[in-house]
């Protein structure tokens, strides 16, 4: 019997890890650098709404670790990239939870980090081939 084989994109020449580090530092900017334009747009103001929604709703931002929880938490804020560097360098999401949403507000900031790595991930897998264009 003949085998059918998966057709994949080639991957293309030059440093592939660029959209992954892209993208992990800007919101979008993976699939803006591989030409995808429509995702990278989506993909940025998603994470942009979602972010801009934790903090409206006084969201913590994780600074200090203490436990492995709070460890988690930093570890998905950090995946907002430059939105999590500004945000702290504005004072923002440091003050005390005043609010009974501010609990949504802090998850909302995480999902937002993590949703951030994954598109990273696809970007570079989008650039590697592994995955089609």
């Amino acid at each position: 019997m003949a085998t059918e084989q998966k057709s994949k994109a080639p991957a293309q020449p030059g440093f592939v890890y660029l959209p992954l580090i892209a993208g992990v530092l800007i919101p979008g900017s993976g699939h803006f650098l591989i030409g995808k334009w429509g995702r990278g747009a989506l993909i940025s103001v998603s994470i942009l709404a979602m972010f801009s929604i934790g903090i409206g709703m006084q969201g913590k931002l994780y600074t200090e670790v203490h436990d492995i929880l709070d460890l988690l938490g930093f570890v998905a804020d950090l995946g907002n990239g430059m939105f999590y560097w500004m945000a702290r360098g504005a004072g923002l999401g440091a003050q005390m939870v005043e609010r009974t949403t501010a609990d949504y507000g802090k998850i909302f900031i995480c999902v937002s980090g993590l949703l951030n790595v994954i598109s990273a991930v696809d970007a570079h897998n989008l650039r590697t081939g592994r995955k089609p264009l």
